[in-house]
C-alpha cells in the first residue's frame, strides 16, 4: 500500500495520472434521470466508478420565524457502509456533513431557488424541499458528483398539490421554480499541479483540494477548502479558470 501511494504521489509531481488522463479531465460521467419513482425528483450520477443518487422530497411546513414568508431548502448526505469500507454506520460524520453544506451552499448562494417563491401563507406554511444524497459507491470526487446529481434532481422535480389540508403525493401540479444550475468542480493540488475528478488513489495522497462551485454565468457562488497545505492566489486564480471552463461542460448534462 505505501509503495502503491508513492507511486501515486510521484506520477502526480510530474502532472501525470496512473489511468493517463489529463489533470483537467474528467473519468467518463453518466446521468441517470428520476431513476426514485416515488421521489419528486431524482438523479443518479456516476463519474467513473464513484456512484451517487440524490433524490427530492418536498413537503408542506412552517416557516423559520426569522424567515416568515420564505420556503425551506434542506440538503443531507448518507454515506453508507456498502459505499466503502471507511464509512461507518451511525449519524453523519464529518464528511458527509462538509458534501451536505458545500452542495447547499451552491444552491443558496446561486439563488437557484427563490425561496419566496416556496411561500404559500406567510407566517403559516412554506414548502419545504428536502434534497437526500445517497454513495452508492466510492472512487474519488464524491462532492462533484453529488452536487451534479442534486442539481439534477432538482431540475426535473415536480410540485405536489396542496388541498390546504394536506399534500396529494399523486397529483404533480408543476415543476419546481428552479432557475439555475450550480456545479462543483473539485481540483486536487499536487506539488505545482492540480488535478480534477481525482480518484480515490489520488484523494488519499493529494496535499489539499479547493471546491469552486459556480452558476450558469461563469461566477463563483461558493468554494471550500480541504486539506492542511496552504494554496497561492495564483492557484486560486487558475484553479477558478478551471473550475469555469469545465463547469460549462458539466452543466449541459443537467437535463
Amino acid at each position: 500500500m505505501i509503495v502503491q501511494k508513492e507511486h501515486y504521489r510521484n506520477l502526480m509531481l510530474n502532472g501525470m495520472r496512473v489511468d493517463g488522463r489529463k489533470p483537467d479531465e474528467f473519468r467518463k460521467i453518466d446521468v441517470e434521470i428520476n431513476p426514485i419513482y416515488k421521489a419528486e425528483g431524482s438523479a443518479r450520477v456516476r463519474i467513473g466508478e464513484t456512484d451517487v443518487i440524490a433524490g427530492v422530497k418536498i413537503d408542506v411546513g412552517t416557516p423559520f420565524p426569522d424567515k416568515l414568508d420564505e420556503g425551506i431548502l434542506m440538503v443531507n448526505a448518507e454515506f453508507s457502509p456498502v459505499a466503502s469500507p471507511d464509512f461507518e454506520p451511525g449519524p453523519p460524520g464529518e464528511n458527509a456533513i462538509e458534501l451536505a453544506r458545500v452542495i447547499d451552499r451552491g444552491i443558496r448562494e446561486s439563488k437557484t431557488i427563490d425561496n419566496k417563491e416556496l411561500c404559500i401563507k406567510k407566517g403559516e406554511k412554506v414548502w419545504m424541499v428536502m434534497v437526500d444524497v445517497h454513495i452508492i459507491n466510492h472512487d474519488g470526487n464524491l462532492i462533484d458528483a453529488a452536487g451534479l446529481a442534486a442539481i439534477t434532481a432538482l431540475h426535473n422535480a415536480r410540485m405536489p398539490e396542496y388541498d390546504g389540508e394536506k399534500v396529494i403525493y399523486d397529483k404533480k401540479v408543476k415543476k419546481l421554480p428552479v432557475k439555475y444550475k450550480p456545479v462543483p468542480v473539485s481540483l486536487n493540488k499536487m506539488g505545482d499541479h492540480l488535478f480534477v475528478d481525482a480518484s480515490i488513489e489520488e484523494e488519499e495522497v493529494a496535499e489539499t483540494r479547493l471546491t469552486v462551485t459556480t452558476k450558469d454565468d461563469g461566477n463563483v457562488v461558493a468554494i471550500q477548502k480541504g486539506g492542511s497545505e496552504p494554496l497561492s492566489i495564483e492557484e486560486i486564480e487558475k484553479a477558478f479558470e478551471i473550475a469555469g471552463r469545465i463547469s460549462k461542460d458539466l452543466r449541459k448534462l443537467v437535463k
